[in-house]
Formats: C-alpha cells, structure tokens, sequence
C-alpha cells in the first residue's frame, strides 16, 4: 500500500491576472532585484498602485518568495544525479522519518513523491563522482525503508529552471 508522504496543492488559477500584473510576474521573476519604481516605470503605473500589486500576489501567495539563483559549478558541485528511490511498506510514520531524513540532506536539491515504479525522486549535487558516491553509500541506502536506488547522471545542461511560464489570459469563451 502506498501511503502518500505529499499532498497535492489545490490548483488556484489567478484569473484576475490582468496584462500589468503578468508584466509585473515576468519582470520579477527575471530580476527579483528591480526596484519598486523600475518596476512602476516598466509598467506605466506610479509606485504606489505598483507596490500594492506585487503585495497583493505576495499576500495571495502567487508571489512565494525572492531568492538569488546560485551557479552550482561555481560553488564546486560538478555533479548533478537524478536519483530515483523505491521504498518498502509505506505507513505515515515511516514516510514521515524518510521525509525528514531526505530534507537533512544539504545535498539534496529537490525531492518529489512521484508515479511510476519508483516513489521519489531526488535531484542532488556532489563536488565530484566520488563525493556521490559517499553520499550513496553513507546516507541515501541508509535512508528509512530504502528498497532500491537508481541513479542517472546530468551529462550536459541544456535548460536549467529558469521560471514559470505566465499563464496568457483566457479568451472569452473558454
């Protein structure tokens, strides 16, 4: 039986997104760093009916955070693994402690629960070969009812995350 250590999010369409709040998406999710008044400027607004937009999908939570995206090479993680995991006789208290020893990871980038054969997987980073292989053999087998781990190795980037796509507005009729 496979019990779900995830939820699936409720699916919220912002259809009150007008051509400026999508001009206002896009602009800050290239640069998070731009200015109130930049933004107002792009977007022929003054700052203040500006700043209320963005803290109105901020509060809404259609704006999750601001954060600088980090080159993983430049920090000396040349290894990115995709790593697929299999467990044994999910229940809520064992997929509770293989959650939590997952997110102890530093190395570990990102984790999903996901269909298929397998039941996560897990994007993570090593300096090296080597130092994945430790991570292997000392943390990611060790992990709470592990029954199998498949690994596929990044060989080359093409299109790493660069943002969400924003939705274009509905046509009328649909």
């Amino acid at each position: 039986m496979f019990i779900p250590i995830f939820q699936f999010e409720e699916i919220i369409m912002q259809t009150d997104l007008d051509l400026t709040d999508r001009k206002l998406l896009k602009a800050l999710q290239d640069n998070a760093r731009l200015t109130t008044g930049e933004l107002a400027q792009m977007t022929q607004l003054s700052q203040s009916p500006c700043w209320r937009r963005i803290k109105r999908m901020e509060e809404s939570g259609l704006i999750a955070g601001y954060q600088a995206r980090l080159s993983r090479r430049a920090l000396g993680y040349g290894v990115m693994a995709f790593v697929m995991i299999g467990i044994d006789h999910q229940n809520d208290a064992r997929s509770t402690e293989f959650e939590e020893a997952v997110q102890a990871i530093p190395e570990v980038v990102m984790f999903h629960g996901i269909s298929g054969p397998e039941d996560f997987m897990l994007v993570v980073v090593a300096r090296d070969l080597d130092h994945y292989s430790t991570l292997l053999q000392t943390r990611l087998h060790r992990l709470p009812g592990v029954r199998q781990v498949r690994t596929s190795f990044s060989l080359q980037e093409f299109k790493g995350f660069e943002g969400l796509p924003i939705p274009a507005p509905a046509q009328a009729g649909e």
